[in-house]
């Protein structure tokens, strides 16, 4: 049970997931420094932007990287236990994607215009 017992190609999964995961944590966490870091973004909408992409990376990194050093050890078992943890996880995560927006329909008609502007203003403090 796995993706694949093929062990040329556990290397690419490895690769695979890690650059995925660490895309999107990285990409999750811009959008909270940026939104943080404007007050013209200091909106319910983005305050519940920001929620959801930390919610995203709680998810992310509670399933990930289990999987990432599964793949490096070849266990293909997972105990009782973690499974329940995970599902947990999972329907929480759900709920929360799910029922966010439709509590606040315009959590997702965001203004791009103004997160690249926030990112602008974040990256010219930082350089």
């Amino acid at each position: 049970m796995g993706l694949s017992d093929d062990p040329d190609l556990q290397p690419l999964l490895f690769g695979l997931f890690l650059s995925m995961y660490l895309v999107t944590v990285l990409g999750n966490l811009l959008i909270i420094m940026g939104v943080s870091s404007d007050s013209h973004l200091h909106t319910p909408m983005y305050f519940f932007l920001s929620n959801l992409s930390l919610a995203d990376i709680g998810f992310i990194s509670t399933t990930v990287p289990k999987m990432i050093v599964n793949i490096q050890i070849h266990r293909r078992a997972i105990s009782y236990v973690g499974c329940l943890t995970r599902m947990k996880g999972s329907v929480a995560s759900v709920m929360y994607t799910v029922v966010t927006p439709v509590l606040n329909p315009f959590i997702y008609s965001l203004r791009n215009r103004d997160i690249k502007v926030a990112l602008r203003k974040l990256h010219s403090r930082i350089v």
